[in-house]
């Protein structure tokens, strides 16, 4: 077996793994409960409808990343399993989703242990859409994008939640504050970084103004943060588009 047919053979493998960590992580919610938020009662302080969680609505956008990861890995295994630029982002990505196929199992037992694993996913993720290659945006690396953003958002909700539920220092109104400032700073970072990939942006825009759903008629300071916030991600996002090559 010559060289060349032994790296073909390595990055079809890791199509194959991609695919089926994909498979995994998309069936999750079908043998598990689903998951609508973090029960509030895991915490050493109760975390009833707190602020810093996006409205229930807002979990809907795992569809479309399901579908889309899904539809991706099966292009790449059938028609780009042998494309050197496919193959980059294959073992971070396939990291990602293994991690994550049973994060709802975990997540309604601990939420220390589920945080712990959404950063890995998250970090994971973003090593992935960092190796995208240029062609088939909308094959890879869009999903991607999409599936990262959500994990920025979900990630500082996550630890913001900790923080709440443990009585570390700033309370529920306080860690809200420093969970969206945090994911605001970070989103655009990371968008700023990733040009030619608005949909990374675009995700974290959808949590924020689902925060700012989830606060209306309570805490108007905090709707007016995440509203705000929610804006200059999407300019930041915007920026993203214009720049990617056509």
């Amino acid at each position: 077996m010559t060289q060349q047919s032994e790296r073909v053979d390595t990055m079809r493998m890791k199509a194959v793994l991609v695919l089926c960590a994909t498979i995994a992580f998309v069936s999750s919610p079908l043998w598990t409960s689903g998951f609508g938020g973090f029960d509030p009662n895991r915490y050493p302080i109760p975390q009833i409808e707190p602020p810093v969680q996006p409205a229930g609505y807002a979990f809907s956008i795992w569809g479309p990343i399901y579908l889309w990861l899904l539809v991706s890995a099966g292009f790449g295994l059938v028609k780009r399993s042998d494309v050197p630029g496919w193959d980059g982002p294959r073992w971070p990505l396939t990291i990602s989703l293994a991690v994550g196929a049973p994060w709802i199992s975990v997540a309604v037992l601990s939420p220390v242990w589920a945080t712990v694993m959404i950063w890995i996913m998250l970090v994971s993720a973003l090593i992935a859409l960092f190796r995208m290659p240029g062609q088939d945006h909308a094959w890879l690396a869009a999903p991607v994008a999409l599936y990262a953003g959500w994990l920025t958002a979900a990630s500082f909700v996550a630890t913001s939640l900790l923080g709440a539920g443990y009585g570390v220092a700033m309370g529920e109104v306080g860690w809200a504050w420093a969970g969206l400032l945090a994911a605001l700073a970070t989103g655009i970072a990371i968008q700023r970084a990733l040009p030619g990939h608005p949909l990374y942006g675009a995700a974290i825009c959808w949590a924020l103004v689902a925060v700012a759903v989830q606060n209306w008629g309570a805490n108007w300071a905090l709707v007016m943060l995440a509203l705000l916030s929610a804006g200059a991600m999407a300019v930041t996002a915007f920026a993203a588009l214009k720049a990617r090559p056509a």
